[in-house]
């Protein structure tokens, strides 16, 4: 019979293994969610004959913040269901390298959707409310 890492955790490691797998659950419910009712919108947008340009980019930047919102929760899943387990040197540096990874990406799609890196933000929105 074989015994699944879950079934070797006991009590409060088992509670924070629990909670972090709920908290994934959760990623991917709005990253799921977040294409479901974009692309809706998307749809509706082209039936009330708006411009297809405008559609898309409502699209992307839509979706985007769905991804980004959904990474957030992914990545907080990880460090929860790391600390379950128990550190290991080999658990600590694939943590480190999966938060690494998803805040690159989290990064990447800040820069896609608002066209300008995220510290310019307030120079951004000084510029925007000059005009």
């Amino acid at each position: 019979m074989k015994i699944s890492a879950l079934d070797k955790l006991t009590g409060f490691d088992w509670v924070l293994k629990l909670i972090g797998v709920g908290i994934e659950c959760i990623g991917i419910a709005i990253i799921v969610a977040g294409a479901v009712i974009t692309t809706a919108l998307f749809i509706r947008g082209l039936l009330q004959e708006r411009a297809l340009g405008e559609c898309y980019h409502q699209y992307r930047s839509t979706f985007g913040k769905a991804v980004l919102l959904g990474l957030e929760f992914l990545v907080a899943s990880d460090i929860v269901s790391t600390v379950a387990v128990g550190l290991t040197f080999q658990d600590l540096g694939m943590l480190g390298l999966l938060v690494l990874i998803r805040t690159f990406l989290s990064f990447a799609l800040e820069v896609e959707i608002n066209g300008h890196w995220p510290w310019k933000s307030s120079e951004m929105a000084g510029r925007l409310g000059a005009k």
